[in-house]
């Protein structure tokens, strides 16, 4: 988990929230119906909700598509929208996780997420096209490619 705590050291710093409990992790694994990458858990536990507003300069500097996260959703946001997400056009089967300055979301596939893992691929949604494409073959993966340079 050393990409994920380098990621919130270059990233988030004092952004950083407190963790959310185990407890209210499960709930939500149960309501969303999933069980979440171990990875992703671990932030969450770990750290809590980041929120990385700096990514976007170090994006355009990469000059890749890995999008620009600026904020982890709340797990009561991750239980309300993705729903509301799939009835706005988004394709459906998919949990966000969090999103861009712009309203687009980062997410995992529903079928990636029905057995324990410890990491998972990272979707991204654009609002405006509607569309859904892979963006990383792995959330820590997604993360660390922030930490390069």
């Amino acid at each position: 988990m050393k990409n994920i705590d380098a990621f919130i050291e270059a990233w988030a710093g004092k952004n950083a929230m407190s963790p959310q409990s185990s407890v209210d992790i499960t709930e939500l694994e149960s309501q969303m119906g999933c069980v979440f990458p171990n990875a992703y858990k671990y932030l969450l536990s770990t750290y809590g909700l980041v929120r990385s507003p700096n990514v976007m300069s170090k994006v355009i500097d990469l000059d890749t598509k890995l999008g620009q996260v600026h904020d982890f959703l709340s797990l009561e946001d991750v239980a309300s929208l993705s729903p509301l997400y799939e009835m706005s056009g988004m394709e459906k089967g998919h949990i966000l996780f969090a999103s861009d300055a712009s309203g687009n979301m980062f997410c995992f596939k529903l079928a990636d997420c029905l057995v324990e893992q410890d990491d998972t691929a990272v979707w991204f949604f654009d609002r405006s096209a509607f569309s859904v494409e892979k963006v990383s073959d792995s959330f820590i993966q997604w993360l660390q490619a922030f930490n390069k340079n």
